[in-house]
């Protein structure tokens, strides 16, 4: 049996896998998506379908984590981060009808062990943030982030290693 807190009953968990010792706080709408042992998600969180969270990960408050975003082992994640999953969003097709999920492909994201993204940073579509990275806060990442480097600013660039 799983052990999962959820500090709320004004909540969305539909079809998630959790693990074992995850606290959810108020107001979280996840689906379709797992949660492994040890991750607390605060709240104000949606977590998507097919989107992964590792062992031992704090998500703060506010956090958007879409579709195809992968988070590994001891990830932290600020409050407000925002990630997407396509590069060239549109509402409607080219004949005016409305878009559906057979219109778009998932671009996947990968948030390596032991990252640490700051809050309200947005990290763009098709990313890999490497081992041990710092994401400086309000950072907008627009490439891949190497192993333990450290990123700030509007794209985000390095600052040290």
């Amino acid at each position: 049996m799983k052990k999962i807190t959820v500090d709320s009953d004004k909540q969305s968990l539909n079809n998630v896998t959790v693990g074992e010792n995850v606290r959810i706080f108020n107001f979280v709408n996840a689906y379709g998506c797992s949660i492994d042992d040890g991750s607390k998600v605060g709240a104000f969180v949606e977590i998507q379908k097919g989107a992964t969270i590792g062992k031992n990960c704090k998500i703060s408050s506010h956090t958007f984590i879409c579709e195809g975003v992968h988070i590994e082992d001891n990830v932290f994640i600020g409050h407000g981060v925002m990630f997407t999953n396509d590069l060239f969003p549109r509402a409607t097709n080219a004949d005016g009808s409305q878009q559906t999920e057979a219109d778009w492909k998932v671009i996947e994201t990968f948030v390596k062990k032991g990252a640490s993204i700051g809050s309200n940073a947005t990290i763009l579509a098709g990313i890999t943030i490497g081992e041990g990275a710092l994401i400086g806060a309000g950072a907008v990442v627009t490439k891949n982030v190497p192993a333990n480097a450290v990123v700030v600013g509007n794209p985000a660039k390095p600052l040290k290693k």
